[in-house]
């Protein structure tokens, strides 16, 4: 069954789910900001606070007040409050096929010689690439957070999650969904940190589980990403990959407008090898930036250790070899003092990185991101989403040992989402790319299905 008669089944989707969200209970979820999209909600009556001590982040990963949690306080504790989402993904994708092999991929040999003059023959094994099809599927994803306050200033916060059916949604970056996840339909600790002010400028992070992007300085994008999370704070790239590891984070807000933050996250703490060992995997960002009303500025630069390559969900295959690297992440955005105008907000993200001890030949390497959002064009609460841009590739081949030009990676998303009521959210979206991996055969185009409910 080709692509668009498998997409004929969405719009009966939308059919089925409308008169649902019609008959839900209404639930008001007010948002803190009008750019950013939560997964993370805290009662603001009972923590003040909390807005000045945890940064506002785009793309599904900031802040929401939220008063809806109500137990007895012999069951449940006072200072806590419960919120989550369900969410259901339908679609496909076109080309699935070309990104996907069921044996080894093979294997790249390439010549270094290093300063000394010294040749040496390098040979990265590519490993397998997932195996994904070009059939309809359907994914869920089920999340609950517990927000909880000690001294009115601090918080613990606890996501528990469960995810399934994105297996033909978790090539990066080119289909990999913005919900999706390997929980395989078990409800787990997915994120733990404990936030606390040091005096009135300073905030610290602390946490087993923690991505860098939840302790920065200020959000780097406004866009919301509902699609494709390669878009996530203005490229997925280099400073922002996604890499849940033990994490530490300190942030500095002056009353002007410039911020600042140093995060450390490690993969060796929680197991033999150790908390910031030699043999530890690393990634240190340090971020400086200007956030005005109506725009932003950023610079984070980022070093990244011991194999530590999240930057993956937003470049090709073909730099994977670097086990020591280093890179900037430029970030600008603007918005509008209004919605509902034919002027949007706009997010622009470039990265560089410095690719050391490259076994895949290349020195450098660079990507680019540009998004659109529209806000309550045509009802309330809705948003047009438009994002292009180019996954970070390798650059400064080294032509002499046979190491060719990386492929030239485009990739792009479309959506519209709209509220029947306050907690019900349905998101129709189209994306597709080319050269999105390693060669010039992964070309994809797809379709996709959104619903959330939130609670």
């Amino acid at each position: 069954m080709k692509l668009f008669q498998k997409l004929l089944l969405a719009p009966t989707a939308i059919g089925i789910l409308t008169p649902m969200a019609v008959s839900a209970s209404e639930v008001n979820f007010k948002e803190v900001s009008n750019y950013s999209q939560s997964d993370i909600e805290i009662n603001q009556d009972s923590f003040k606070s909390l807005s000045s001590t945890n940064p506002l982040l785009a793309g599904g990963e900031g802040l929401e007040s939220n008063n809806n949690s109500d137990f007895e306080t012999d069951s449940f504790s006072s200072t806590t409050t419960l919120d989550g989402k369900a969410v259901f993904v339908i679609g496909a994708v076109d080309g699935n096929l070309d990104l996907q092999e069921t044996t080894d991929a093979g294997t790249s040999t390439a010549t270094i010689t290093d300063d000394a003059g010294t040749a040496q023959t390098v040979v990265t094994s590519k490993g397998k690439k997932e195996k994904q099809s070009e059939a309809l599927s359907f994914g869920y994803v089920y999340q609950m957070n517990l927000n909880t306050s000690f001294t009115g200033d601090d918080n613990l916060y606890v996501r528990l999650k469960s995810s399934d059916g994105f297996e033909n949604f978790t090539s990066k970056p080119g289909n990999y969904h913005n919900e999706a996840g390997s929980h395989a339909s078990i409800v787990k600790v997915d994120k733990i940190w404990y936030t606390f002010p040091i005096g009135d400028k300073l905030t610290a992070t602390v946490g087993p589980k923690i991505e860098n992007y939840y302790m920065l300085a200020a959000s780097p994008s406004v866009y919301k990403p509902k699609v494709l999370k390669a878009f996530r704070f203005g490229g997925h790239g280099a400073a922002f990959g996604a890499s849940t590891s033990t994490g530490l984070g300190l942030k500095y807000e002056a009353d002007n407008g410039f911020a600042s933050s140093v995060t450390i996250n490690s993969k060796g703490a929680q197991g033999t090898k150790g908390f910031l060992t030699d043999e530890d995997t690393t990634k240190l960002n340090v971020m400086a930036a200007y956030t005005a009303d109506n725009y932003h500025l950023s610079a984070t630069y980022t070093k990244q250790t011991g194999g530590f390559n999240a930057f993956h969900y937003y470049s090709t295959d073909n730099i994977d070899g670097s086990t020591e690297h280093s890179g900037y992440a430029l970030r600008a955005w603007f918005r509008p003092d209004e919605t509902g105008t034919a002027v949007p907000s706009v997010s622009i993200g470039f990265d560089t990185m410095d690719l050391d001890q490259a076994s895949s030949g290349y020195d450098n390497a660079n990507g680019y991101s540009i998004a659109f959002n529209w806000s309550d064009m045509f009802q309330a609460d809705d948003t047009i989403g438009v994002a292009f841009g180019s996954p970070i590739s390798g650059s400064d081949p080294d032509t002499a040992n046979s190491v060719s030009e990386d492929v030239d990676p485009f990739l792009w998303e479309v959506y519209y989402s709209f509220r029947p009521n306050d907690s019900i959210e349905i998101t129709p979206g189209i994306f597709g790319g080319t050269d999105v991996r390693d060669d010039a055969d992964d070309d994809i185009f797809g379709a996709v299905l959104t619903t959330t409910f939130r609670f």
